[in-house]
């Protein structure tokens, strides 16, 4: 592996940026593997080669047991905590991954949020408007992209069968079918609502930070084209 990741870095003619959090969860299982340790000063050895670790985790033993470098970029899925709770069973509750992730930024790594999937639900605003403020008055991200629930018609199958309490309210909204990704969405003005909030309330914090959006569709971007960077979300590295 590691001499495949050398090949692919030396023969770019480009930055070239590994994912490790794009299926799974880049920490929950770091203190078994141990991966990061090896992965971490292995990336410090290139001039354009990078590594997005994206997690729901706390587990950050081992990134604080290495120097750091600014090849790696740390990122944490957050939701309110309501949802952690709901639908996020066995991860980090958000202040373990705010403080997490505040550690590793005094290390020195570079941080980013992913506050995705965005969830409605009755009394939505406070939850994410208290998760906000939790981030931006402990940490100082390089970005926080924003994303809503997003599910393919297969996903109804699996939620169902495996969360089937929980996942009934989740499954009884209206979703809307208008994508060219074929995936069911919340309609497109209550998006643009719930990013609207959360923009407004970043931006009552951090007027500097830049905000991202994850895999939404060309109506929504141009509505808020003028609040988000397109080239500056949590997978892009710069």
């Amino acid at each position: 592996m590691f001499r495949q990741i050398r090949k692919v870095i030396t023969e770019s003619p480009s930055m070239a940026s590994f994912n490790m959090g794009e299926m799974l969860d880049s920490l929950a299982l770091d203190h078994i593997t141990n991966l990061s340790i090896l992965l971490i000063p292995f990336f410090s050895g290139f001039s354009k080669g990078y590594l997005m670790l994206l997690t729901k985790s706390s587990n950050i033993d081992n990134l604080l047991a290495v120097e750091s470098n600014q090849h790696i970029v740390v990122s944490w899925s957050l939701n309110s905590q309501k949802m952690i709770e709901q639908y996020e069973p066995g991860t980090a509750n958000l202040d373990e991954r705010i403080e997490a992730a505040k550690r590793c930024q005094e290390h020195g790594y570079r941080i980013r949020f992913r506050i995705d999937p965005g969830i409605l639900y009755p009394n939505w605003h406070t939850g994410y408007s208290e998760l906000i403020e939790k981030i931006l008055s402990i940490t100082e991200p390089e970005n926080i992209t924003l994303g809503m629930l997003r599910l393919l018609p297969g996903h109804f199958h699996l939620a169902k069968s495996a969360y089937p309490n929980r996942a009934k309210k989740l499954l009884e909204r209206n979703f809307f079918k208008g994508a060219s990704d074929g995936k069911l969405r919340y309609l497109p003005n209550e998006r643009v609502k719930f990013y609207n909030f959360l923009i407004d309330r970043i931006r009552s914090f951090d007027k500097k930070v830049s905000i991202g959006l994850c895999r939404e569709t060309p109506e929504v971007w141009s509505i808020l084209k003028n609040h988000c960077e397109p080239n500056k979300c949590n997978c892009i590295i710069w």
